[in-house]
């Protein structure tokens, strides 16, 4: 063991709007001990994703909101250090939903095991994981490009939307990215290959939108919401896509908007234009992970997708870090270092 407690962090009490601080606990504990048909699993990486913000919220949703007092959750990459289990050893690295802490038990229920050999072990919180196979399914499945259509790209920068905008440029598209400065935005263009990328914060984002995409917007990968989606409703074609996987713009909001209800102008835009959005849940769709690990696997390794990450050292760093995603700060696939791999 390299240390002698288990450290976790816990949610104290639930955001109203924006989290702070005073909504997390530092809790110390003994490191588990693995019993029958169990192991014991250390947290080396582990990941921060917008989803999280909605589990802090005692609200209907798919999937159960953190518990008062409970290990905020999370996936994470863990070395097995000790194990009762059949079929896995000491040593092995795996993929699990451990949560915000050093240490956990698992019986191996959702737990995969990972291939050092594969990429940067961190990579299984990222482009060879759930944001990678995000992006992968709503473009593909839902967005289904065409050669020579148009792809509007929301949070361009991020783990999900760097993913989406190049597997666009593959299939052929004109990609156009969205982010929020113009340091993401050279990035964007000059690093993943996008045909350009617009700064939404900028005053004349709309008349620069419609300028940027002449002939309309047949997908938009909808990842963020507010804004960037007025900007975007005029301008989507008939028969436009949009893969709807997140809203982040939305995720901290305590009541809707004021202004006038815009429900009948989308509503229209959805008739007329025989427009599908379509929400997803990546867990739905986790029997097709196989085929994208392996087409992913290869564009990694031929430079076809490229990739970032925003790493982050030590587990007392993730709220802050945390915070700092839902307001834009990252740059990149966040993710916190929490100890290195036993030698």
């Amino acid at each position: 063991m390299t240390q002698a407690k288990n450290r976790q962090i816990t949610l104290a009490s639930r955001p109203n709007g924006v989290p702070t601080a005073e909504n997390f606990s530092l809790l110390e504990g003994d490191i588990p001990t693995a019993g029958p048909g169990q192991m014991l699993l250390k947290t080396l990486y582990l990941s921060l994703d917008p989803y999280m913000r909605g589990r802090m919220n005692d609200a209907a949703s798919y999937a159960e909101p953190v518990a008062i007092g409970g290990v905020m959750t999370a996936g994470t990459v863990c070395e097995v250090i000790d194990s009762n289990l059949e079929g896995y050893s000491v040593g092995d690295v795996v993929l699990a939903g451990s949560g915000w802490q050093d240490y956990a038990l698992s019986d191996g229920e959702a737990v995969r095991k990972l291939d050092p050999s594969a990429g940067p072990l961190s990579y299984a919180l990222g482009v060879l994981g759930m944001p990678g196979f995000t992006a992968y399914t709503g473009l593909l499945q839902i967005g289904q490009p065409k050669a020579g259509e148009t792809v509007v790209v929301a949070a361009a920068s991020g783990a999900v939307g760097s993913v989406v905008g190049q597997i666009a440029k593959l299939k052929g598209c004109r990609v156009v990215g969205v982010a929020g400065s113009s340091e993401k935005c050279a990035y964007v263009t000059d690093d993943l290959g996008f045909d350009t990328c617009l700064n939404y914060k900028d005053a004349d984002f709309a008349a620069r939108l419609a300028s940027a995409c002449p002939d309309g917007i047949d997908v938009y990968f909808e990842n963020v919401g507010g804004a960037v989606f007025q900007a975007v409703l005029p301008l989507l074609n008939v028969w436009a896509r949009v893969p709807l996987c997140g809203l982040i713009a939305h995720y901290n909001a305590t009541s809707l908007p004021d202004g006038p209800d815009k429900a009948p102008l989308l509503m229209r835009n959805l008739l007329t234009k025989r427009i599908t959005i379509r929400g997803f849940i990546i867990f739905d769709h986790y029997a097709d992970f196989p085929v994208f690990f392996e087409e992913m696997s290869g564009w990694l390794r031929d430079g076809s997708v490229r990739y970032r990450e925003d790493m982050v050292e030590s587990l007392v760093a993730a709220p802050e870090a945390f915070m700092g995603m839902l307001e834009g700060r990252n740059f990149g696939k966040l993710v916190v270092k929490v100890a290195e791999r036993s030698d």
